[in-house]
């Protein structure tokens, strides 16, 4: 792939490049190359290299006849590729030589729709310089335009309806261009020229701001009173209200993240316990006191993608007079904050431009929506379900064509780790290592993403979310047509996970309309899509150390601390933690002490009353767990990591109700980032490693026992040791054991990789600690860099593997 930004010389006088001897070729331009200036940045290279001819967007990509010299068209060849406008992604470049006809000048022709889909459609890009200028210049005919944009930056995937990507076939088609837009956008030598989503005050969508009826919650929302949509909202904004706003790909509830009282407010109704809210500053000076900015964040923080991005705070650190200062209820008990800078036109309205009344200087900015659901997208749809989270609504008239969440990265090793890909990245696709028929994947049921595959492309939805709400399976369903639309691929294969429960997989099974269905082991996918990611052809297994909450084993037990020796084809359970009960299932992941009390129990430790998880549990629901442990009443065994880091958690006194997913152990890392200097060379925790008996195909043949780690922790609770220290040795001993578990493997296997997957990897101080003594022993450690650890990129596997387990492929799998 290849990308560059283009120095665009004075256009000549119109005729100067006709060329009067040479010959002609068709250059054919695959990649991100429509609604990105393409066809603008060709006609200004051929016309400053002399060249005639013409050139268009097609299925295929973008298509130019050029003719002239030799050399101007070697060097064309070359420059199309080297010196592409910002946005754009060259995959390849082909050249056919064609006989000369003589063309006279260089023309932009109509957009061809005819033939296979081919091109790639751009994600939606953050607000460029150029645009950010105009917006704050007061002689600038588009100062203060909320939807001011140009071929560099702006909505591109959440507009369009189908390819090629021209006005007509996007969100824009309701707005009729201006005269002054109309000469931009016919205009070469025009930063807008052929920009799709080109509008301006007299021709562009409009902001309108609605209220609640206060006197009458029953009665619809009204026009707020006042000319300026965007000062009325600032004003409520700073009075502590909380307002739905219509964003790139959906609606965000945004308040004044410094106003304690809206703060909590917006976390009582939107029912989020302590789940941590994403911020959104002006600039980077506002948040620099808060925490720690380095390099390659601050390039995230302020590159075209803009996702939110997790930084690690500093505290102790006093601001400066005059910084903004976070609500304490922003992200309790999160080591880290969600920072994202502003990324379309109307953000930076809402924060305010030079001269504006003050205002708030930090927002909260949370999807539109309920724990679990969709966002909301439409207008209509906003009001209704958004009426009892929102005091108002800032609405504009261009429809949103499908959901795009805000992506999610945080920095781990000096490189990108995706916790949520989504806005910015969506559609692009990943490229495969192995070719692959037309297919489809479901994803999985929690963080829901599906893939479409055809060749050695595999492209991701956007978030959608947790299937368990019936709108987020009517989301699915949208967001699978559009992305058949906007790639055109047309699956002649599915892919799901094996758990009989999903709705992600119930769904594949009731579309297959005569296809192939194949389900893929839940971890087995994780480990393929970190395989794929990296390149892997799948010609050497890999040892894939596969952590998480959940994953339907092959036992019908709940997996999630395993050891894979797994390629594409199949895999062999090498290692797994120590199966204990799972007491009452989603009860006891809300409430870490039962998951502890659990652990104590198949370790052979009393409850004693000294012990916080035991103390954590009223007797009454103490005396009935122990009654379903002894009996084995909705138990089901699981070997999960994700719920031991709940049990110490718990154990270690630091969480003992989950608000949101994952909480107990989100905390517990915070703590071993606090006692990160003081855990080397004290004494630490460690699993027994033990073989396993003969008993069954799904038993593997190592089993990580935590009876002594959980021995060791209880110790030091009762000598007082500090939780955070015990965090500290916990996450230590977690490496270790996966060390361990790989040396093994290793010496029997003969393997030396070893793929680093699943949830509960998503924890930097667990995964950068793992990486670091496995490479330290010679290993080569993949780590996710294009999908999410956790079940975000469950697709990207479910493909790879089905694609490589259907008869097409005739895969063997392992011994």
């Amino acid at each position: 792939m290849t990308t560059g930004q283009v120095d665009r010389p004075p256009a000549p006088a119109a005729g100067a490049a006709a060329a009067t001897a040479g010959g002609r070729c068709r250059i054919t331009v695959r990649g991100v190359v429509q609604g990105v200036g393409f066809r603008p940045f060709v006609h200004t290279l051929a016309t400053e290299l002399g060249l005639t001819g013409h050139v268009g967007n097609t299925g295929e990509g973008v298509v130019a006849e050029v003719e002239g010299a030799p050399e101007a068209l070697a060097r064309f060849a070359e420059r199309v590729a080297t010196e592409a406008p910002p946005l754009a992604v060259v995959e390849a470049v082909e050249r056919e030589d064609l006989t000369a006809v003589g063309d006279a000048g260089f023309r932009i022709l109509p957009s061809r729709g005819d033939g296979p889909t081919r091109t790639l459609v751009a994600p939606d890009s953050a607000t460029c310089d150029a645009c950010l200028a105009e917006l704050t210049d007061p002689a600038d005919r588009r100062h203060r335009h909320p939807f001011l944009t140009c071929t560099h930056c702006g909505p591109r995937f959440t507009i369009v309806n189908g390819l090629p990507y021209d006005r007509a076939l996007t969100t824009m088609d309701r707005f009729p261009m201006c005269p002054r837009c109309a000469r931009e956008y016919a205009d070469p030598t025009d930063r807008r020229f052929h920009a799709q989503p080109i509008a301006c005050h007299d021709c562009g969508p409009r902001l309108r701001l609605l209220t609640a009826d206060t006197d009458d919650p029953a009665a619809p929302p009204r026009p707020a009173p006042g000319a300026d949509p965007v000062a009325g909202t600032r004003r409520l904004l700073a009075d502590g209200a909380i307002v739905a706003v219509k964003g790139l790909g959906g609606y965000h509830l945004v308040c004044d993240a410094s106003d304690d009282t809206a703060v909590g407010l917006l976390r009582r109704r939107k029912a989020r316990g302590t789940k941590p809210f994403a911020l959104m500053a002006r600039q980077i000076a506002d948040i620099e006191h808060l925490v720690r900015v380095r390099p390659e964040e601050r390039a995230l923080l302020t590159g075209p993608d803009r996702p939110v991005v997790l930084l690690r705070r500093t505290p102790g650190r006093t601001p400066p007079p005059g910084a903004p200062v976070p609500s304490g209820a922003v992200a309790p008990g999160s080591p880290d904050l969600g920072v994202m800078l502003p990324y379309t036109p109307l953000h930076h309205l809402l924060l305010g431009l030079p001269g504006d009344p003050p205002g708030p200087r930090l927002l909260v900015m949370t999807s539109g929506n309920l724990a679990g659901e969709p966002i909301v997208t439409d207008d209509e749809e906003a009001l209704l379900r958004l009426a009892h989270l929102a005091d108002a609504w800032l609405c504009h008239d261009r429809p949103i064509r499908i959901p795009c969440d805000d992506s999610v990265v945080r920095i781990s090793d000096g490189e990108p780790l995706f916790v949520r890909r989504s806005r910015g990245h969506a559609p692009f696709p990943v490229p495969l290592p192995v070719s692959v028929r037309p297919a489809l994947a479901a994803g999985g049921d929690l963080k829901n993403v599906l893939a479409l595959a055809e060749g050695r492309r595999a492209w991701l939805s956007a978030h959608i979310g947790d299937m368990d709400d019936f709108a987020t399976q009517l989301a699915f369903e949208r967001a699978e047509a559009h992305l058949e639309t906007v790639t055109g691929v047309r699956p002649q294969l599915l892919a799901a996970d094996r758990h009989p429960g999903y709705r992600s997989g119930q769904w594949a099974q009731r579309h297959t309309e005569g296809r192939a269905l194949v389900r893929v082991q839940h971890h087995h996918a994780h480990v393929a899509a970190a395989m794929a990611e990296h390149g892997l052809d799948g010609g050497r297994p890999v040892i894939g150390v596969a952590f998480d909450g959940t994953g339907y084993g092959d036992d019908g037990a709940v997996w999630g601390g395993e050891i894979l020796l797994a390629d594409y084809d199949g895999y062999r359970r090498f290692g797994q933690l120590a199966y204990v009960p799972l007491p009452g299932g989603d009860t006891t992941v809300r409430r870490p002490y039962r998951m502890a009390l659990a652990h104590l129990r198949a370790a052979g430790i009393d409850w004693a009353e000294d012990l916080p998880p035991v103390a954590a549990c009223p007797p009454d629901e103490r005396r009935l767990l122990a009654r379903q442990l002894e009996r084995h009443l909705n138990c089901v065994p699981t070997s999960s990591m994700g719920r031991l880091f709940d049990a110490v958690s718990s154990l270690a006194g630091i969480c003992h109700h989950a608000g949101y997913e994952a909480q107990a152990a989100v905390e517990l890392e915070a703590a071993a980032l606090a006692a990160a200097d003081d855990a080397p060379g004290r004494p630490g925790y460690a699993f027994a490693l033990r073989t396993a008996p003969p008993g069954g195909a799904a038993d593997a043949d190592t089993i990580a026992d935590p009876a002594p780690l959980l021995t060791a922790v209880v110790a030091d609770v009762r000598a007082g040791t500090a939780p955070a220290l015990i965090a500290a040795r916990f996450h230590t001993a977690v490496a270790e054991l996966v060390h361990r578990g790989c040396v093994l493997a290793r010496e029997q296997a003969g393997v030396d990789t070893v793929a680093l997957t699943g949830g509960v990897f998503a924890n930097t101080v667990l995964a950068e600690a793992t990486a670091r003594l496995l490479r330290q022993d010679g290993f080569t450690v993949l780590r996710h860099r294009r999908v999410p650890p956790n079940d975000g990129g469950l697709a990207l596997g479910q493909i790879v593997v089905a694609a490589r387990t259907t008869p097409l492929y005739g895969g063997v799998g392992l011994p």
